[in-house]
């Protein structure tokens, strides 16, 4: 029966080529677009994961302003509360950590002979080199001694270099101007491979008095980086940061913090909802398409009910079972779904990697995506295919036979 059956459902398509080309089409459309914007949301995923590891291991950030759901911060960016003496105090008081690194960063206009950028200027301390994984390409970081003379020394990130002195030319020893005040080069660092606008390859970094002293005019920190000994200390260590900074504020509520910690790993757990979501949206609006694929396939299957009743009829006179005929149209939906769903992944795999080569956009095609594809395309079919199919079936025989 089942090689019968598989006769008689290639015959019936093959019979009608352009239409079933057509119907298949939707199927392909909508596979393909599912595919492909699961792997782009995958992708950005993985890439912001990638991004975040890749400013530091263990790493704890503590930002002013009031606590919030989420980890995140009320009034960051105006807030004033975190100055370099709570860095000293976390650094000595604080156990299972590896380095604290204060910074104050803002975007300034930098100038360089004929070229200029507009980007991040990062004051801060060599312990930074060690929190947010640094590492310098050329050059030297600023020392303790530069950082305690506010000495107007600068290291650029790898974008920022080529940005201000292109590729080719070493920049050690030429000269940026930032807010008017000229910063002598004295290294370069490693390419992190980031992108967007919080770029670490795109950073200049200065030391912190510095930056307090000829930039910000304020011994305000925006930000406080500590790495932790390992990933296991990384709760203990966010513990002993909140105690310590509770006391020196005076504070005794902890709700009532005027800062805020975030580690790693919430970070990147936040980064992951956000992306998520995007990937949810961005498939919903693919499957629209896998949806009229569908409604493609139903109205194609009772055209061919309509077409066929005469033949419906003379089997159903000579005794072919009810089952027989309600499998003999379902599996004809299924065929259309599964073979345009295998073309469709196969598309939807090209394009995946076409939009990651000319476009940029990192992309990542998981075997569960591609499984997930396979299974609505044949959910599709039998959800599709089975009105039509019991439509057939459900024909009477003395009218199925009369019918012109």
């Amino acid at each position: 029966m089942l090689k019968d059956l598989l006769k008689e459902t290639i015959w019936s398509l093959t019979g009608n080529k352009v239409r079933s080309g057509l119907t298949i089409l939707g199927i392909v459309i909508g596979i393909a677009s599912v595919i492909t914007m699961v792997s782009i949301g995958q992708g950005a995923q993985s890439s912001i994961a990638a991004n975040i590891e890749s400013i530091g291991s263990n790493l704890i950030i503590v930002r002013p302003g009031a606590q919030r759901s989420a980890g995140v911060s009320a009034g960051f960016g105006s807030a004033q509360t975190m100055t370099i003496e709570d860095a000293n105090a976390i650094k000595s008081q604080a156990q299972s950590i590896k380095a604290v690194a204060p910074e104050i960063s803002r975007r300034y206009q930098i100038a360089a002979k004929s070229n200029n950028t507009n980007t991040d200027v990062v004051g801060t301390i060599a312990d930074y080199l060690i929190a947010h994984n640094v590492k310098i390409a050329s050059g030297s970081f600023f020392t303790d001694q530069q950082q305690k003379s506010s000495a107007k020394v600068a290291v650029l990130g790898a974008t920022a270099k080529e940005d201000l002195f292109g590729t080719d030319m070493d920049p050690i020893g030429q000269t940026i101007r930032i807010k008017n005040v000229d910063f002598e080069i004295i290294g370069v660092a490693e390419a992190k491979g980031g992108s967007g606008f919080n770029n670490p390859d795109d950073n200049i970094y200065v030391p912190l008095t510095a930056a307090q002293h000829y930039l910000s005019g304020s011994d305000i920190v925006s930000m406080i980086s500590i790495a932790a000994d390992s990933q296991e200390a990384m709760a203990a260590v966010q513990d002993q940061i909140t105690n310590i900074l509770l006391t020196r504020h005076g504070i005794s509520d902890p709700t009532l913090a005027d800062f805020s910690i975030m580690n790693q790993n919430d970070i990147i757990a936040t980064a992951s909802s956000i992306t998520g979501t995007f990937t949810i949206l961005l498939s919903s609006i693919a499957g629209i398409s896998l949806l009229v694929g569908g409604i493609g396939i139903m109205n194609m299957m009772l055209t061919t009910v309509t077409e066929r009743t005469r033949e419906i009829g003379l089997r159903k006179a000579i005794g072919v079972r009810r089952i027989y005929i309600n499998l003999q149209f379902l599996s004809e939906a299924v065929v259309l779904t599964f073979f345009g769903g295998f073309v469709g992944i196969v598309l939807g795999w090209i394009a995946s990697l076409l939009v990651s080569k000319f476009a940029g956009i990192t992309t990542l095609i998981s075997p569960t995506s591609i499984l997930l594809a396979f299974g609505v395309s044949a959910g599709v079919g039998i959800v599709f295919g089975f009105y039509p199919a019991r439509r057939a079936a459900g024909l009477s025989p003395i009218e199925a036979l009369r019918y012109e």
